[in-house]
C-alpha cells in the first residue's frame, strides 16, 4: 500500500530525529521509516528520498526560508515548522512527479497536526512566497500528466 501521507509523516519524524536527536540518516531510516511504513517498498523509498534530500539541502533551504520571512530569523522558528518548510521545499525542487499544490497542502496538514494552531497558515504563506520566487527563477521542473502548468496552448 503506497501512502505518501504516511511516508511524509515518517520522513518528518526521521528528519526531527536527525536534527534534534543527532541520529544518522541510516538509523532514522531503519528505526523510523521502515518500521512506520511496515517495509512498504514504495513508501519507504519516497520517505527515504525525502529524508536524504531534506537533510542534504538544509542550509540552502534555510537561506530560502530566511529570504521569505519578514522581520524574523530562521533560527528562531519553531523547529517543527522549520523542518516542515525544509521538507516541502525539497519536494518542490527535487520531486518532479509531485505537483506543487500537493506538496504545499501536505505541508500545511503536517503543520496543523504536529505544530501550533497557527502553523498551517504560517507554512502556507511562506511556501506560497517561496514557490513564487522559485517559479520566477525557473527552478520548478515538474513533468508528467497534470504536473505541467497550462500554457494557453489549445
Amino acid at each position: 500500500m503506497h501512502n505518501r501521507r504516511e511516508a511524509r509523516e515518517a520522513a518528518l519524524k526521521s528528519i526531527y530525529a536527525v536534527e534534534v536527536g543527532k541520529n544518522s540518516t541510516q538509523q532514522a531510516t531503519k528505526l523510523i521509516i521502515k518500521v512506520s511504513l511496515n517495509n512498504d517498498t514504495e513508501s519507504v523509498k519516497f520517505a527515504e528520498k525525502l529524508l536524504l534530500t531534506t537533510v542534504d539541502n538544509a542550509s540552502e533551504h534555510d537561506q530560502l526560508i530566511d529570504d521569505h520571512i519578514n522581520n524574523w530569523d530562521v533560527g528562531r522558528l519553531a523547529i517543527i515548522d522549520k523542518l516542515i518548510l525544509r521538507m516541502a521545499i525539497s519536494e518542490l525542487l527535487f520531486f518532479d512527479d509531485v505537483p506543487t499544490k500537493v506538496s504545499i497542502n501536505e505541508a500545511i496538514e503536517l503543520a496543523k497536526e504536529y505544530s501550533t494552531r497557527k502553523s498551517g497558515n504560517f507554512v502556507n504563506g511562506i511556501l506560497d512566497a517561496i514557490l513564487s520566487t522559485l517559479n520566477s527563477e525557473d527552478k520548478i521542473k515538474k513533468k508528467g500528466r497534470g504536473l505541467i502548468e497550462a500554457t494557453g496552448v489549445k
